[in-house]
């Protein structure tokens, strides 16, 4: 896996993105406290980032990873969610789900799996 660069995206989600930065759930803010400022075993990670034209709730761009967390807004969208992984893989991108009650419930859980994600993938990248 190399780290795929610069992935365009549709400026007018630009400002969407900022909005649901200021807009946060409890789950992504909870999550984001163990993602930010390289505190993911250095990695760095980004939040609600456009790529393409979705936008990712957290995005390495060393490691080509998409984190999302599924929450009621996503209950019935399921089509459109796969779809979106559909066409966000084609970017090269890998794609972790975890659900919105998983984050509140069970974060070292959560931080494990992307842990233990980073160190199976890690090796196809250069260093964070």
């Amino acid at each position: 896996m190399k780290p795929t660069g610069y992935i365009d995206y549709n400026i007018n989600l630009k400002q969407r993105s900022k909005d649901l930065r200021n807009d946060s759930t409890l789950s992504e803010v909870l999550l984001w406290n163990h993602l930010r400022a390289k505190q993911m075993l250095g990695f760095q990670f980004n939040r609600q980032k456009p790529l393409g034209k979705f936008i990712a709730d957290f995005y390495c761009k060393k490691l080509n990873l998409v984190i999302e967390i599924d929450g009621a807004s996503h209950e019935g969208k399921e089509q459109y969610d796969n779809h979106r992984d559909v066409e966000l893989q084609k970017l090269g991108l890998h794609i972790l789900h975890f659900s919105d009650l998983e984050v509140k419930k069970n974060i070292r859980n959560v931080l494990l799996q992307i842990e233990y994600w980073i160190d199976q993938n890690k090796s196809n990248t250069e260093s964070p």
